[in-house]
């Protein structure tokens, strides 16, 4: 059997057919490649030698082979340069990268840090604010019920000292007598004007007589003045005496006969209410008797724009009971500005009415409703 060579590169492959050489032909391959082994060796040598050494050596074969030498020399400094320059170059790469991360770590850094820092901040003052709320919350409220209790305690004082008050006038009245109760009742009427309402036909606040609408002024020989039988003044009263308070004998106005009218000119438009008639008692009467007092009469409002007459009672005063005070009818409650009292006949004297005092009440506002 002919022997199988395997390949010295692998030793695994499975054996193959070899073709025979004859022997002279294998000797000269042997010789070839031990030349072959020589040649290499001297140019590894020579490769090595002018890598590292100047190229000292030169063979005779001339200036080409020097040439050669220095123009390797040069090209592997060439290599070497380039080299060095490249890791130069990457390695100052290297440093700009580490030091572009390390400034955007620290930029991030930076920003975290700002962020954390306005965070704290707002966080604060939100938390001084809410402290503030709720410490200044039940400050207030606790100042408010401070000054409440305090003003409650000074009504509180006001009312012990009325009450007090009241105590002691109800122990003077239960001391005093009866007569003096009804002197201090008197006294507390004339006071008030007897009526203790608010008049507004008082000459003294304004109130006046619209003499176009109002009738004419008796005149008799008594209440003259002559000289040489030439008059010289007349006593006879004018009619707006009727809007004073002197209520003397005499001291009022007349108009002939049993009918007659006057109209006044309030102070102010009120919401009329009542309107009192005044006459002298009979006691003080210097005829002795009340025949010139008016009897029968008519009130009426008056409206300027346009003007008309507003019926609001009849009525008919009783002399013995010297003031009277008549309800008008005003409803609903109107506001006027003038009053006009027509009256049609007296107690008996037919020369003659007189009028002493007339009084008209009422209210700014308008009034409240009462219940029937």
């Amino acid at each position: 059997m002919p022997r199988s060579s395997r390949s010295p590169g692998n030793s695994c492959d499975p054996r193959r057919n070899v073709v025979h050489v004859p022997k002279e032909v294998r000797s000269r391959r042997v010789t070839q490649r031990g030349r072959n082994t020589r040649r290499m060796t001297e140019e590894d040598l020579s490769n090595t030698s002018d890598t590292f050494l100047l190229p000292i050596r030169i063979n005779a074969s001339g200036l080409t082979q020097c040439m050669l030498g220095c123009m390797s020399w040069i090209s592997r400094l060439a290599c070497f340069l380039r080299t060095q320059a490249h890791q130069v170059l990457f390695n100052t790469c290297r440093c700009n990268l580490s030091l572009c991360k390390l400034m955007g770590k620290t930029g991030v850094l930076i920003l975290c840090a700002f962020g954390f820092w306005m965070f704290s901040m707002h966080l604060l003052s939100k938390m001084d604010v809410w402290q503030d709320e709720s410490i200044n919350g039940p400050l207030q409220r606790l100042r408010m019920y401070q000054e409440k209790v305090q003003h409650h305690a000074g009504e509180i004082q006001d009312l012990r000292g009325n009450l007090n008050q009241l105590i002691a006038k109800l122990q003077k009245m239960e001391a005093m007598s009866d007569e003096q109760k009804m002197a201090q009742k008197i006294m507390k009427m004339i006071q008030g004007d007897y009526t203790e309402k608010p008049d507004f036909a008082l000459k003294s606040i304004g109130a006046s007589i619209d003499y176009e609408q109002t009738s004419a002024t008796y005149n008799h020989d008594k209440a003259r003045s002559y000289w040489n039988w030439i008059r010289l003044w007349n006593y006879a009263q004018p009619p707006d005496v009727i809007l004073e308070p002197n209520m003397t004998p005499g001291n009022c106005w007349a108009f002939s006969g049993d009918r007659g009218q006057v109209t006044i000119q309030l102070a102010q438009k009120v919401y009329l209410s009542n309107l009192t008639l005044q006459h002298i008692p009979k006691t003080i009467s210097l005829s002795g008797s009340l025949d010139t007092a008016p009897k029968d009469f008519v009130i009426y409002g008056m409206e300027v724009s346009p003007k008309k007459e507003v019926f609001l009672g009849a009525f008919q005063f009783q002399p013995e009971n010297i003031i009277q005070m008549f309800q008008l009818q005003n409803h609903p409650p109107r506001t006027f500005g003038a009053v006009k009292m027509k009256i049609s006949s007296n107690w008996g004297n037919p020369r003659f009415t007189c009028l002493y005092r007339v009084r008209v009440h009422g209210s700014v506002t308008p009034p409240r409703e009462q219940p029937n």
